[in-house]
C-alpha cells in the first residue's frame, strides 16, 4: 500500500509500504527531507533510491528478536512475529513524532499520538512481565509497546497522566531495576542530568519505572544515527564538533559526565543508541543531549562471582571497548565533580537491596560484595582526583 511517512504533521515522504513482509520497497516522492528522521535524511540526500535505509531504519523500532521470553510475549499477543506489531497503530512511538499514514488517509496526528491520548497498558503489562501461559484476554495492539527496542522485557504505562517506562531485569537475574535507580542517585549527588528511576512490583518482579522524557513536540535522536558517516577513529571528538555546531552548549562535559557515571557503575553496555541528543520536531532546532538512561547493565551484573569482587573492567567508548581506566582518562577536569558527595550512598543502596530481598531472593553475600564492589570504585575515583 502507499504511505506517507509523517514526522508529526509534516510530510516527509511518500513510499510503497508491504504490510505482510513489514519492508519499504519503493519511493515515489520526497516531501520534506529535512523532516526525515537523520539517517534517513544522510542516506536519501545522496541516494534517493536506498530503500534499504528506510526498511532497516523501520524495523529498528520495533520489538527485536531477541528480547527476553519474547516467544511467549508474541503468543500473549497473537502475533508470529514483532514485525507484525510495526504498523498496527501507525508506527507511533513515544521516542519520536515517526508515524506512517495511508495515502489519502484523513487520520490527522492529534487523534492518534500516544503522547495525547491514552492507550491501554495493563494487559501488555501483565503479558510482559507475567511468566504464566495461561492468558486468555484479548490485548489491544493500539500500544506504543509494538515500539519499544532493548533485550529487557518493557512496557509503556499511563500513571496519573504521566507515561513511564517499565523494565524488568533478564531471565534469573534481578540487578538491572536496582542498578537503574543507584546509578540516578549518583546522578542526583553529583548534579549530572539524568533519567530518575524508581523501583515498582509487577507480578511479584522488582522492576525498574522511569518517566518519558521525549513530548510531543520533540525526538531522541541515538548517537547512532548521528555518526552515521563518522570516522570511527575519531568519533567522540567529532560526535563532540557536531553537537557544538548544533548549538548544544558545554556537549563534552555533558558526554564527560556519563562515562563519569559508567567509571563509578562499571556500566559495560553504554552503546550508541543508549545516549544521544533531543532535537524539537518542529523547528529542527538540537536542544540538548539527553539525560542519561539505561544503566542496568553494571556492577558486574555479568561477571558476578561469589569468590572474588572484580574492581577493574572494561566498557564501551563509542566504537572501541576501553579499560574504564582508559576511558576516565577523556575527562579534562576530573576535579569538577565533587565526590565527597556519594559518602553514605554505599549504605542506602544495600538499605534498598535489602528491602526488596524477599522477592528477589539475593543473599546477603551477594548484596554484601555487590556494595563492596561499589564503594571499591567510589573510593577509587576518589584516590585518582585526590592524586591529580
Amino acid at each position: 500500500m502507499k504511505v506517507i511517512l509523517m514526522n508529526k504533521n509534516t510530510e516527509v515522504l511518500i513510499a510503497e509500504y508491504n504490510e505482510q513482509l513489514a519492508v519499504f520497497t519503493k519511493i515515489y516522492e520526497i516531501k520534506n527531507i529535512d523532516y526525515a528522521p537523520i539517517i534517513i535524511n544522510q542516506t536519501l540526500k545522496t541516494n534517493h533510491n536506498d530503500i534499504s535505509a528506510l526498511t532497516e531504519w523501520f524495523k529498528g523500532r520495533g520489538i527485536p528478536n531477541w528480547r527476553d521470553d519474547l516467544d511467549l510475549l508474541l503468543s500473549k499477543l497473537g502475533v508470529s512475529t514483532p514485525n507484525e506489531l510495526l504498523d498496527k497503530a501507525f508506527g507511533l512511538s513515544l521516542s519520536d513524532q515517526y508515524w506512517i499514514k495511508p495515502l489519502n488517509s484523513h487520520v490527522k496526528y492529534k487523534n492518534i499520538n500516544f503522547f495525547e491520548n491514552d492507550f491501554n497498558s495493563a494487559d501488555f503489562t501483565n503479558a510482559t512481565f507475567s511468566n504464566s501461559n495461561d492468558f486468555n484476554t484479548k490485548i489491544s495492539l493500539i500500544s506504543p509497546n509494538n515500539t519499544t527496542d532493548g533485550r529487557l522485557k518493557k512496557s509503556w504505562v499511563i500513571q496519573n497522566s504521566k507515561r513511564y517506562l517499565l523494565k524488568g531485569a533478564y531471565k534469573n537475574e534481578v540487578m538491572q531495576p536496582f542498578n537503574e535507580v543507584i546509578a540516578s542517585k549518583i546522578c542526583e549527588r553529583l548534579n549530572i542530568k539524568h533519567t530518575h528511576y524508581d523501583l515498582e512490583i509487577i507480578s511479584d518482579k522488582v522492576v525498574s519505572k522511569c518517566e518519558c522524557f521525549i513530548d510531543k513536540d520533540t525526538e531522541l535522536v541515538p548517537a547512532s544515527q548521528i555518526l552515521n558517516n563518522c570516522h570511527k577513529d575519531n568519533a567522540y571528538e567529532e560526535y563532540i564538533e557536531i553537537l557544538e555546531s548544533y548549538g548544544i552548549n558545554n556537549a563534552r562535559e555533558k558526554l564527560e559526565d556519563m562515562f563519569i557515571l559508567d567509571y563509578i557503575m562499571m556500566n559495560e553496555d553504554r552503546h550508541l543508541n543508549n545516549f544521544g541528543i533531543i532535537r524539537n520536531v518542529n523547528t529542527l532546532k538540537w536542544l540538548d543531549v539527553a539525560p542519561i538512561f539505561d544503566n542496568g547493565q553494571s556492577l558486574n551484573i555479568l561477571d558476578y562471582n561469589e569468590k572474588e569482587i572484580i574492581l577493574n573492567g572494561q566498557g564501551r567508548f563509542f566504537y572501541n571497548v576501553m579499560d574504564f581506566d582508559d576511558i576516565l582518562k577523556k575527562v579534562q577536569d576530573l576535579n569538577r565533580y565533587n565526590i565527597e558527595n556519594l559518602n553514605g550512598i554505599t549504605e542506602e543502596f544495600e538499605n534498598l537491596l535489602h528491602k526488596y530481598q524477599s522477592i528477589t531472593k539475593m543473599t546477603d553475600r551477594r548484596i554484601d560484595k555487590i556494595c563492596t564492589l561499589l564503594n571499591g570504585r567510589i573510593n577509587k575515583l576518589k584516590n585518582i582526583i585526590h592524586h591529580k
